[in-house]
């Protein structure tokens, strides 16, 4: 479409709505290979699997929160296919021009943090690979720079300069080179699991691993009870939700390329329930066939590849995972952090600089490296964050606007969607009460249940939405100026 009287301050190029719809089902379904088929979604899917017990548990807790995730994936879709304008563009219809930014910076924030995780575990990848020689083993625990091995340090700048490399093209670029990284994991994933399989005698879905093993290895968790039970697979389900809590929000960066809502919707159907239990039912036998054979058990694939005895069978696996990686790098993390940095000052920050900005930060996090550590305790305190965001944004575009954005308001700064100076005050107060029950109180004071951060991210969006509806009908939006609304 074309926008009328779009004031400086709140556009530029890459805000404007979406102009070429070309992304069809297949590029959808890619979006989420690139964002599950990650080193880190292969050690979040095993870890998940030494809680679940058995495989019957596994594949119920898995699929059952794979549905919520299809689901919610679908809401924010369809927004952004109908409206065309990428997550902070969105959140101005339910914060205000200005208050835009707020949700913007939350997600960009969350997104360096995870460029980091995610470039980290790409370059972790090659370092496996490359310690199988002596010399670079040598090197690797003798030099040490910035708290990390000469050998990470080098690996991490390099796969850091990568991503940028992909990026500078656009999202057409994006998309193509996620069609590509998406499939080509798989390739890594079932040559770690075929070649198990052979080693460890055939395949089992009876894992064979001790109780005390699976406690040991899940009791950091801050899940009660032992695996198999139900609050443990209570948590998976959680975990497993929130591990995309990021995503929720700006799914919309890619819907708005979509030919149609039927392309979303298809693309989301083959890439969520059906892709994310495939990947996990073979992480899983993945992790069990490791175990038989090396008696120990391996989370990451990185390790497992490492004890290969052939340098091509090593190889195959260490390229795939790091490029599964990136593509989930540049999927969830830069694109969304260069549209949020953009949309604070889109007069002097386009999309690629945004992104660049982002990168700089992933970059200077590096030598502390937060992001090491449990993966289910980090997932769930990055992904609390956002949930009172999702509930706000969805309560406000489904039941407060009916699924009507007028789309030229979004891009007006004294429009529809100014409120009070630029901020809505329901979404702010909203925002507030959600995060002190969804990240504050939970992470940072000991007065509520150690098993409340598992489903932070769940209250965070219950009850986000919830008081920004009951504030929507007590202090109503004011009358909307008579424009044709989408």
């Amino acid at each position: 479409m074309t926008l009328r009287n779009a004031s400086p301050g709140l556009y530029n190029e890459d805000l404007a709505p979406a102009k070429d719809r070309t992304w069809g089902a297949f590029s959808i379904f890619n979006v989420w290979t690139s964002d599950v088929h990650s080193l880190w979604g292969y050690y979040l899917a095993a870890s998940l699997f030494l809680l679940c017990g058995s495989f019957v548990n596994f594949v119920i807790a898995i699929g059952l929160g794979s549905l919520i995730i299809f689901v919610l994936m679908n809401l924010i879709g369809f927004a952004g296919e109908k409206t065309g304008v990428p997550y902070p563009v969105l959140a101005r219809a339910s914060f205000g021009i200005w208050g835009a930014n707020l949700a913007a910076m939350v997600r960009a924030v969350v997104a360096c943090f995870w460029y980091g995780a995610q470039t980290a575990a790409a370059s972790g990848a090659i370092v496996a690979l490359l310690v199988r020689n002596e010399g670079m083993l040598e090197f690797h625990k003798t030099t040490h720079v910035l708290g990390h091995s000469g050998l990470e340090v080098i690996c991490y700048v390099f796969i850091w300069a990568l991503q940028l490399l992909i990026i500078q093209r656009g999202m057409e670029t994006v998309r193509k080179f996620q069609d590509w990284a998406g499939p080509a994991v798989w390739v890594a994933m079932l040559v770690l699991a075929i070649g198990l399989c052979v080693k460890a005698g055939g395949f089992s879905f009876e894992h064979g691993i001790p109780m005390d093993v699976l406690i040991d290895k899940t009791k950091d968790t801050g899940v009660g009870g032992e695996p198999g039970s139900f609050w443990a697979l209570m948590a998976v389900g959680a975990t497993w939700v929130t591990y995309f809590a990021a995503l929720y929000l700006n799914f919309c960066d890619f819907s708005r390329y979509a030919k149609n809502k039927q392309a979303v919707k298809t693309g989301n159907l083959w890439g969520l329930p059906v892709n994310l239990i495939a990947f996990s039912l073979v992480a899983g036998i993945t992790t069990i066939a490791a175990y038989k054979v090396y008696g120990e058990v391996l989370l990451h694939p990185e390790q497992i590849s490492a004890k290969f005895d052939s340098w091509v069978l090593a190889l195959i696996a260490a390229v795939s995972f790091a490029a599964a990686t990136l593509g989930i790098n540049v999927v969830a993390n830069f694109v969304s952090a260069a549209f949020d940095i953009s949309n604070v000052f889109p007069r002097a920050i386009s999309f690629k600089r945004g992104g660049y900005i982002a990168a700089a930060i992933a970059l200077v996090l590096y030598p502390f490296a937060p992001w090491e550590g449990n993966a289910s305790q980090f997932v769930n305190a990055i992904g609390a964050t956002m949930g009172p965001l999702l509930g706000i944004i969805l309560v406000d575009y489904y039941l407060i606007a009916k699924g009507n954005i007028n789309v030229e308001a979004l891009y007006q700064e004294h429009g529809e969607y100014r409120y009070q100076g630029g901020w809505n005050i329901n979404a702010l107060v909203a925002f507030a009460i959600g995060s002190i029950f969804s990240t504050i109180l939970p992470n940072f004071t000991s007065l509520l249940p150690p098993w409340w951060n598992t489903y932070g991210w769940f209250f965070g969006v219950a009850i986000g939405g919830t008081v920004y509806f009951a504030m929507a009908m007590l202090r109503p939006k004011a009358a909307a100026a008579s424009l044709a609304r989408t």
